[in-house]
């Protein structure tokens, strides 16, 4: 019998994996915008008229997707609990023999849930940077046929 729980523990430790690699990745991003936050405070004292609304304009940018990114770091780790508690109450249920199948489907559903709302954020945060990174059409010179 516990084989067979061995089995179907296996599912939620891959969506822990996974969740190990969108983790790994939204720190990253983070660490990124958090420089260039840092990069843009030094500049701001430096700048006066239109360049100092831009770096305004950008520091505003870069706190959203700060916010963006931690609040999906949290809901993911969280997420990363309530995975692991469904495995832990699918061996607890075969150690105890107690019927907690649907204590951990609803662990395993609150963590999905999770994740997808995280997900939701990350791709938020993505629609924010790209809109950031947008090349102002006067550097592509789309009058200039070359």
């Amino acid at each position: 019998m516990i084989a067979q729980t061995i089995q179907l523990a296996l599912a939620p430790v891959f969506v822990l994996v996974a969740m190990g690699n969108i983790l790994n990745l939204l720190s990253a991003r983070l660490g990124r915008v958090v420089d260039r936050a840092r990069a843009l405070q030094d500049r701001h004292m430096a700048t006066e008229g239109r360049d100092h609304d831009e770096v305004v304009q950008e520091i505003r940018m870069i706190d959203r997707r700060i916010t963006l990114i931690t609040r999906a770091i949290r809901l993911m780790v969280i997420s990363g609990l309530l995975v692991g508690g469904t495995v832990a109450v699918l061996f607890l249920e075969e150690l105890i023999d107690w019927k907690l199948q649907r204590v951990a489907a609803a662990t395993f559903l609150a963590a999905i849930g999770l994740l997808m709302w995280a997900l939701v954020l990350f791709l938020r945060e993505t629609q924010i940077a790209a809109q950031q990174l947008r090349i102002p059409r006067m550097y592509l010179e789309l009058e200039r046929e070359l």
